[in-house]
């Protein structure tokens, strides 16, 4: 084979070369074309967003993926059955997030426009409009709800006749606003932890008929006009009120009273009986009253309970109380009481289930009160009776008794204004 001459490998391995070189920059702006039209509308000099994610180019970021956000659809408006009903709407929700505790999950049917299929709510037809709907009636009597007021709720709510909340736990006071309320007839907060002066407020309820304010922390004075307002239920007792029995309490016509565990102070009006003479329970106990015992006790001819124990009262007992002739149980313990008890008392009595005169200064019982006490009837502790047990010491009563005690009006401590079972019919 011929030797080729070594000008003609020069030029060969020359044209390869250049080839090579050509075919590497055709690759080159192929790949910068692809990716100025990837970048598309972009300006100049502006960094685009990586599809690919490709974290080695520094020249682009990655993209954002595209959120879709859709509409929510509104809720429709609440249809109410009666513009008196959507007036009232607001408040109650206004209220219902005032609540702190709901044990029993009441507040979780106080939704929609359906008022009175919430629980504790109950619609009529108010006086004014026989066509309407109106939120009449309220009772939450044991819910067990909390809140630190019942202001802005009662006095906003303006057809209420009926409002019971017995057993919660309220706060606060009662709103003045309340006097504006043209039907509430029935109020009862009791057994609360409503605090504050005596809500004087339902005095300017002309059609209030019910007032129950039991077992809170009402204190101060009780204005004498309630005990002569048109109420024939006055539920005050298990409160801090502190005054005087007022003397217009012999003008009342008040059906059911309890004034018992509060601080009145003070002798019982010597009216007070007759005042009360339709009650059947006379309820005075745990609080500071003092004085003797008026004779007019004898005429509380309905009462199957009197009850004083626990205050300060002093004195012999009239022999009027053999009058209560319906009296079951009648309690005077807890006293500064003393002398005998009376036999006329012990015989008249014929419905007791329980008398109780423990606690005071009793010297003497007759055989007809022992047989009562024998029968588990009278209780007859802790006096100064010499020959029966469970009695103070001596020092005690002697001590007692060197204070004297007297009564005004004695001689009507031996009066008897009825005809007692056991006598004999006057010829």
């Amino acid at each position: 084979m011929s030797s080729i001459p070594a000008t003609l490998l020069v030029t060969i391995l020359y044209i390869l070369l250049v080839s090579v070189h050509m075919s590497t920059h055709d690759v080159n702006i192929d790949t910068k074309s692809l990716r100025s039209s990837s970048s598309g509308h972009r300006s100049k000099g502006t960094k685009g967003c990586n599809h690919n994610n490709n974290l080695l180019d520094t020249n682009t970021t990655p993209c954002k993926k595209s959120t879709t956000i859709q509409a929510v659809p509104a809720s429709p408006p609440l249809v109410f059955a009666d513009q008196r009903l959507q007036v009232v709407y607001p408040i109650i929700q206004k209220f219902k997030s005032t609540i702190t505790s709901d044990p029993l999950g009441v507040t979780n049917t106080w939704i929609g426009s359906d008022i009175c299929s919430y629980k504790g709510f109950y619609c009529d037809t108010p006086p004014d409009n026989t066509s309407a709907t109106a939120l009449a009636s309220i009772d939450f009597n044991g819910f067990q709800l909390a809140a630190s007021t019942l202001d802005g709720f009662i006095d906003n709510l303006p057809d209420i006749a009926l409002f019971h909340a017995n057993s919660n736990n309220f706060g606060g006071t009662i709103s003045p606003q309340i006097a504006k309320l043209p039907y509430l007839y029935e109020l009862d907060v009791s057994n609360n932890q409503l605090s504050g002066p005596f809500p004087t407020a339902v005095l300017g309820l002309s059609t209030l008929t019910f007032l129950d304010l039991r077992f809170n922390f009402f204190s101060g004075p009780v204005p004498p006009q309630i005990f002569v307002q048109n109420l024939e239920v006055l539920f005050i007792n298990n409160n801090i009120f502190t005054q005087g029995l007022p003397d217009n309490l012999a003008t009342t016509q008040i059906l059911l009273l309890t004034l018992a565990n509060n601080k009145f102070m003070g002798p019982i009006p010597r009216s007070l009986p007759k005042a009360l003479a339709t009650l059947s329970e006379v309820l005075l106990l745990n609080n500071q009253l003092t004085g003797c015992l008026p004779y007019e006790i004898g005429f509380l001819e309905e009462a199957t309970v009197f009850d004083a124990g626990n205050n300060q009262l002093t004195g012999p007992l009239p022999l009027s109380l053999s009058c209560l002739e319906k009296v079951e149980v009648l309690n005077l313990g807890g006293n500064l009481l003393y002398g005998m008890v009376p036999e006329v008392v012990c015989a008249g009595l014929v419905n007791l289930v329980n008398f109780s005169l423990s606690d005071n200064y009793f010297t003497h019982v007759g055989p007809l009160c022992r047989i009562l006490i024998q029968r588990g009837v009278l209780d007859v502790r802790s006096n100064c009776i010499p020959d029966l047990p469970f009695q103070r010491s001596v020092i005690e009563c002697a001590e007692f008794f060197a204070t004297p005690r007297m009564c005004p009006f004695m001689w009507f401590y031996s009066f008897i204004p009825c005809k007692l079972p056991f006598q004999n019919p006057i010829p």
